[in-house]
């Protein structure tokens, strides 16, 4: 089963449709670091991380972990450890994954740009909680807290993530 996402701001997921943000810079095959693009392609889900201070352990059979203050990820293209999750206090250019708004309760890991890893195409393509009136990402795709723990819940061992550059009806 597939998690369709659509140009559109629509995922379709186990015969359901849900809402969703994307990108600034919209869908595209050719994605570039800071270019605010969501990667367009089939991707699969590498791993789940949740803020236990702020929602209990999601049901998943994803790997999954509790984040801490010191859990950040690299989105320095000259960082041997880019696209990686790392530790903090860190010199590089990175992202803060214990954040004060709620966006980042809930992170499941897209498998883009890991294997291997390019510097310079993007970093941190994550799934997780729509910021209000679901505002644009920098290239994620996020849903509410309670659609996202529902798809994470379903997933299966044979699932991936399918961003589409066109709407699902238009293809």
């Amino acid at each position: 089963m597939n998690l369709v996402v659509n140009p559109s701001g629509f995922a379709d997921w186990n015969d359901r449709r849900y809402r969703c943000a994307l990108g600034f810079g919209g869908i595209s095959t050719e994605k570039r670091e800071g270019d605010g693009v969501t990667p367009a392609g089939k991707f699969s889900l590498r791993q789940v991380f949740y803020r236990p201070d702020r929602i209990q352990r999601p049901n998943t059979i994803l790997p999954i972990a509790a984040l801490t203050k010191k859990d950040g990820w690299s989105d320095d293209p000259y960082d041997v450890h880019y696209n990686q999750q790392i530790t903090l206090p860190y010199t590089a250019h990175h992202e803060i994954l214990w954040r004060s708004d709620a966006v980042y309760d809930l992170i499941a890991v897209v498998g883009y740009n890991d294997h291997p890893i390019k510097p310079g195409a993007g970093s941190a393509i994550f799934l997780h909680v729509a910021k209000p009136a679901y505002a644009d990402t920098e290239g994620c795709v996020t849903f509410s807290l309670p659609d996202l723990i529902q798809i994470l819940g379903e997933w299966t061992d044979s699932s991936s993530i399918d961003i589409r550059t066109q709407n699902l009806k238009d293809v």
